[in-house]
């Protein structure tokens, strides 16, 4: 069994992974998200994630991602959250502000999927031309490493709130970035303090430079572990599979529930179909390639509930899964370091 602990992360948004079962992310109440956090956080997962499209659908009003995981930060208390934030065409400054702002607003609770996406549709929206596939890799490469930057350029103790000379900050304690990408500049340091975990856990696909959290794809469980140690060789930090599920529920088997669900068209990720028993062997399985899992479960009125119920449950037993505990940071739970800021001396490491 690995020392580094064990991540069961869960896509949050919509209704579901499956067509039938979703609706617009941004179209979710509310009342109906709120719900759903805490029933994520009451069973134990160890994050949500939030998907996001570039561009609004229809005409729901647009309620982004990390919007979304702005306002589960007060309703929770231990569960990461992890919104998708796009880096094409978007400002790189702001992006790593309201990041930050988020992971002021959890107490450290933060993480960011660094998605890229760069149709035509969406490159006319913003004025621009459409990315090739390997400009739109270098464009999220150069926006996470001036996210990095920008959120290393307050020191950790640069706000002093000195009463007798009316000073918030130590200006001495505040860093100049100048970075200058192939699509854009930015310069100067951010305008929120340090996020608590000094920097965010940044997830996304494998191959991106600058990240902790690689994601990875597969058919099988060997398709995963080879494309898990090809992701290590490569410098990963941490790496997460993406696993979609539809479990035996509510007395219903899980082929009959996709049966009436109608087509759910196979991609590159692995899809589990069957029990809850079987889920939490195959998630055992998986434990011996990569560091936790992100699932997508077909309806999550439905799979969110049995998933928490008889799955983790049965993972704490056979590989020692953890929930995380209120007060952690995302980075502890992850069994990941705060890093030292690059600008400082010396800063506090967090995880022991």
């Amino acid at each position: 069994m690995s020392d580094t602990p064990f991540a069961v992360a869960l896509e949050l948004d919509a209704d579901g992974a499956h067509p039938a079962a979703s609706a617009p992310p941004a179209a979710l109440s509310p009342r109906r998200l709120a719900a759903r956090i805490a029933s994520a956080e009451r069973l134990g997962f160890t994050a949500a994630t939030f998907d996001d499209a570039p561009l609004p659908v229809g005409d729901v009003p647009r309620w982004d991602a990390v919007q979304r995981a702005a306002y589960a930060a007060p309703l929770t208390t231990a569960l990461g959250l992890v919104p998708v934030a796009h880096v094409a065409y978007s400002e790189p400054f702001h992006v790593a502000t309201q990041l930050a702002s988020l992971d002021w607003a959890s107490n450290g609770r933060a993480g960011w999927i660094a998605a890229a996406s760069a149709s035509a549709r969406e490159a006319a929206a913003y004025g621009r031309e459409a990315l090739s596939d390997e400009e739109l890799r270098r464009e999220r490469d150069d926006v996470i490493e001036v996210a990095r930057r920008l959120w290393d350029s307050w020191d950790d103790d640069a706000v002093i709130l000195d009463a007798a000379t009316g000073r918030y900050l130590d200006a001495d304690r505040l860093h100049y970035v100048d970075f200058e990408g192939e699509n854009f500049s930015v310069k100067g340091p951010l305008i929120t303090p340090r996020p608590p975990q000094g920097q965010l856990v940044v997830v996304a696909p494998a191959g991106t430079v600058g990240i902790d959290v690689a994601l990875v794809e597969g058919a099988d469980t060997v398709e995963i572990a080879d494309a898990a140690a090809r992701t290590r060789a490569a410098g990963a930090t941490r790496v997460w599979a993406e696993v979609e599920v539809v479990l035996d529920a509510r007395g219903v088997t899980a082929e009959r529930r996709l049966d009436a669900l109608g087509t759910w068209p196979s991609g590159a990720r692995l899809r589990h179909v069957g029990d809850a028993a079987g889920l939490a062997a195959l998630l055992a399985d998986l434990s011996a390639a990569v560091d936790g899992v992100r699932l997508h479960v077909a309806e999550l009125d439905v799979d969110l509930e049995e998933t928490g119920r008889a799955v983790l449950p049965a993972l704490r037993a056979r590989i020692g899964f953890r929930s995380p505990r209120p007060g952690e940071t995302l980075r502890h739970t992850l069994g990941l370091e705060r890093p030292a800021n690059r600008y400082a001396a010396s800063a506090v490491k967090e995880f022991a």
